[in-house]
């Protein structure tokens, strides 16, 4: 199994490979275009050409705190959300058996792909140390859980549900760290603690020095309120469609209203992405409608399409984009010699022989994350101008 194969996976798992129209039938080309920012954001800050040098703004927060990087993941979780609003128009918006095989499968084909990409390109072994959650992993569930929430509550029962949720993850963490440990530490977390009893140690990312996984379990439950917030965004929009600067107005708003509240609770509980915690929801969940609003300002109220249209190229197939850039990566990674008596990867001697010459700092290194970049576009490029998107 190859990188071919697996490209050609993600395209066959798609209900549709060839489309003829936009991917998006909506209103708002800004969906496209955040979906697209996020995505080449993505890209950047995963692949610089070496860790020992990249600009402090493309690296995540070592623990407490946000930096911008820390913003794209819970971007790409909400514009999701927002999506779900619009593509679920046809159904009502209302859960059925059709809608909840649509859901369930879409579910997951996303998690599968998430192990896939993991295990690339040896998917004959180590199986008993596979990390088996993940970015897409965690796309699948929020995804998924946020749906079904969606789709069977009222409105009000569903807000009830988002706090529930924010306000429990909240208790849960304090009640069930390790005792006489920090509840929101690296060591006594209760993310931490159910990971290992569930999963097991061998089966969590190690990336931190010990066994603690980003995309936990229980993490998990919270990530589904930033889908959620992402679909209320699309109710406010749609209602404001007629008048597209009463929606950034209103996106404006609420946005500020989120993001301050999520700042005064990390007096208490701080703001942190690793654990996913409620005020990190409700921070970069008040910036995504912030970022959100300019985007339809942009594109839909003053016409700005001629400007993006390299966003709105990785817009149209997000997914396709991801799973290139995971198999490219590993790729260079896996293919490795032996220089000097030690291991170098097609990865390092790339960036050592075309990008360290040219600048040998974070300068050198974000040239290669833009290379990369390009590379990627210009494969999605292809298919957006042969109306060729992924879906599934």
């Amino acid at each position: 199994m190859n990188c071919r194969f697996l490209l050609f996976l993600c395209l066959a798992l798609s209900k549709r490979r060839f489309v003829n129209s936009t991917l998006l039938p909506v209103r708002y080309l800004s969906i496209d275009f955040y979906r697209g920012l996020t995505i080449a954001l993505m890209l950047v800050v995963n692949t610089p050409g070496t860790w020992a040098h990249v600009f402090p703004p493309l690296l995540h927060a070592e623990w407490h705190g946000c930096t911008p990087t820390d913003l794209v993941f819970p971007s790409f979780m909400f514009i999701i959300g927002v999506s779900m609003w619009f593509s679920f128009e046809k159904y009502g918006r209302r859960l059925d058996a059709a809608l909840g095989r649509k859901v369930l499968k879409r579910t997951l084909l996303l998690f599968a792909l998430g192990i896939l990409l993991a295990k690339f390109p040896f998917y004959w072994k180590d199986w008993d140390q596979l990390r088996i959650m993940g970015v897409l992993q965690r796309l699948a569930l929020g995804y998924g859980l946020a749906a079904l929430l969606a789709l069977s509550l009222p409105g009000r029962w569903l807000f009830a549900a988002g706090a529930a949720l924010l306000l429990g993850y909240w208790a849960l963490l304090t009640g069930f760290a390790v005792p006489g440990e920090d509840p929101f530490g690296l060591t006594g977390n209760a993310v931490r603690r159910l990971d290992l009893a569930v999963l097991g140690d061998s089966h969590v990312w190690h990336g931190k020095g010990i066994p603690f996984d980003p995309e936990g379990i229980l993490s998990t439950l919270p990530a589904i309120v930033t889908v959620l917030l992402g679909w209320w965004s699309g109710q406010l929009m749609q209602r404001q469609q007629d008048n597209k600067m009463s929606a950034v107005r209103a996106l404006l708003l609420w946005g500020g209203i989120l993001a301050v509240a999520g700042l005064l609770w990390d007096i208490v509980f701080p703001i942190n992405k690793s654990l996913w915690t409620s005020t990190f929801v409700l921070y970069t969940g008040g910036i995504s409608m912030i970022l959100l609003a300019f985007s339809v300002w942009a594109l839909d109220v003053a016409d700005g399409r001629r400007y993006v249209r390299f966003f709105l190229v990785f817009g149209a197939n997000p997914l396709f984009a991801y799973v290139l850039a995971g198999l490219l990566t590993k790729t260079m990674i896996r293919i490795q010699w032996q220089e000097n008596g030690e291991p170098l990867t097609a990865y390092a001697w790339i960036y050592r022989q075309v990008f360290q010459p040219i600048e040998g700092g974070a300068f050198g290194s974000l040239l290669f994350a833009l290379t990369f970049l390009l590379i990627c576009w210009s494969v999605c490029a292809v298919m957006y101008r042969k109306k060729i998107f992924v879906k599934i």
